[in-house]
């Protein structure tokens, strides 16, 4: 099957960006799963001096989510999407947000080796091209025992649940997308989930980047055995708790 991938699907995100709320509006859940994965990071006094990445920010929906469990943390929010940034700046937020124009591929040519405590990755990794790749640049972003929490569509496995992905994309995903004229993206979402990697196969796959430690968590609701939260830290040295 054949999927957007760099520019084309950057230039997809841009177009569906003036509707892309609003479709995201009608999952339910969508917002307070997003909350949920920010809250599993586990961090320590609201966040206050800690350096967090929300990479594929999209609209804002997951920096805002990341802002709620850590909001004294100084976060920077990038998207390879200028659109979806756009929509992300137009709303309110505090001086300890900044918005950045960079897709997940050129993070080897950052500066920021080592430089944040935390990494939430919602939606992105299906999305890339090598994922493996990705994800050993994480890393390196990563301070020793910094987490990675990756909030992805990624199947079970189970033949149920790839049925009910097939049902609602067709019913509702893929429709949905047609109305406003961004069907090409929408189908790349519906195509995408089934090419990729099932929630085992990913857990691997983070675990071969250098990860020793990955928990698996699925999302609750209608989205069970199709979303699923990744957590994993970055060394042996756990980052910083309330009880240190």
């Amino acid at each position: 099957m054949t999927l957007l991938r760099d520019h084309d699907l950057a230039h997809a995100f841009d177009h569906a960006s003036l509707t892309y709320d609003r479709l995201t509006a009608l999952n339910p859940g969508y917002r307070s799963d997003l909350l949920r994965s920010a809250h599993r990071l586990r961090l320590p006094r609201g966040g206050r001096g800690l350096r967090l990445l929300d990479l594929g920010c999209g609209t804002g929906a997951s920096t805002r989510a990341l802002l709620r469990a850590a909001p004294y943390a100084r976060i920077t929010a990038v998207d390879a999407s200028a659109g979806m940034l756009e929509r992300a700046r137009a709303k309110r937020w505090p001086a300890n947000v900044r918005f950045l124009h960079r897709s997940a591929e050129e993070l080897p040519t950052t500066d920021d080796d080592g430089s944040y405590d935390a990494v939430f990755a919602a939606y992105l990794f299906r999305n890339v091209a090598e994922p493996g790749e990705v994800l050993r640049a994480v890393r390196a972003l990563l301070r020793p025992g910094g987490r990675l929490l990756a909030h992805e569509y990624s199947l079970s496995g189970s033949r149920v649940h790839r049925a009910v992905w097939n049902t609602v994309c067709r019913g509702v995903i893929v429709p949905a997308g047609t109305l406003t004229g961004d069907r090409e993206l929408y189908h790349h979402l519906w195509r995408s989930v089934l090419a990729f990697d099932t929630a085992p196969a990913f857990a691997r796959r983070v675990a071969r980047a250098g990860f020793p430690f990955v928990r698996t968590v699925p999302v609750g609701g209608w989205q069970t055995g199709i979303v699923h939260a990744f957590l994993a830290r970055n060394g042996a040295d756990p980052v910083r708790t309330d009880a240190a």
